[in-house]
């Protein structure tokens, strides 16, 4: 029996594993701690680095607009400073999202030591507005085997959930509601995943999101200190 932890929703509907090492948890974080990362990320998008559109290598612009913490990612690559944007150093890792990220292994994977060492230094923060999608990819700019751990308020989405060899199926599509929790590692570290699409005006505005879908990545980028 799952026993919801303080100040999370708990895992009172069904979970599902689509894949080895993946688990969705349904209304995971409490409307209230959805309330206190809106309130967060807001902090976020305004700086050091403010949100913004990402360029690809080829020239291509991102229809997600991103805020980086602790590293900042860049395609493809993770650097302290945003040298595609204003150059300035992202802000700092807080430890309370280590603590956020180990309680969300322990729920998902239902062990007590699953969050065990785990210490996520980079969050990617993603906000998509009705139009934003998320094209196929995997995430391997890491140097860290460790389970992504990923975070959903706002506007539900579809969250296609593919394998680690291609972009094509098999995969799985789940719909990501505010307060979900989604964990990948192990066999599916490495799956490929995409949105598909974004509902618009499915979200709660009482979580301080009055549209658009926030998703938040805590991620181990394995690279050292500086």
């Amino acid at each position: 029996m799952d026993v919801p932890l303080p100040g999370f929703g708990g895992s009172e509907r069904v979970r599902s594993r689509p894949a080895p090492g993946a688990v969705h948890v349904p209304g995971w974080l409490s409307l209230e701690r959805q309330r206190e990362l809106v309130a967060a990320c807001r902090d976020w998008a305004r700086g050091p680095v403010p949100l913004r559109h990402t360029r690809l290598p080829r020239g291509g612009v991102m229809s997600v607009q991103t805020v980086c913490l602790g590293w900042h990612w860049q395609p493809y690559t993770y650097r302290r400073t945003a040298d595609d944007a204003n150059g300035a150093r992202v802000a700092a890792f807080p430890d309370w999202l280590v603590e956020l990220g180990r309680a969300a292994l322990v729920d998902a994977y239902e062990d007590t030591a699953a969050g065990d060492g785990y210490t996520p230094d980079t969050a990617l923060i993603n906000f998509y507005d009705g139009r934003a999608t998320m094209g196929m990819h995997q995430d391997k700019d890491e140097r860290s085997g460790a389970p992504v751990v990923s975070l959903s308020i706002g506007d539900t989405c579809v969250f296609r959930f593919g394998n680690p060899e291609s972009r094509g199926r098999p995969y799985t599509d789940v719909e990501l509601a505010s307060g979900d929790l989604f964990v990948f590692g192990g066999p599916s570290r490495f799956a490929y995943h995409g949105v598909t699409k974004v509902r618009p005006g499915t979200g709660d505005p009482t979580t301080g999101l009055a549209s658009g879908r926030l998703n938040i990545t805590l991620r181990v980028t394995g690279l050292e200190s500086e």
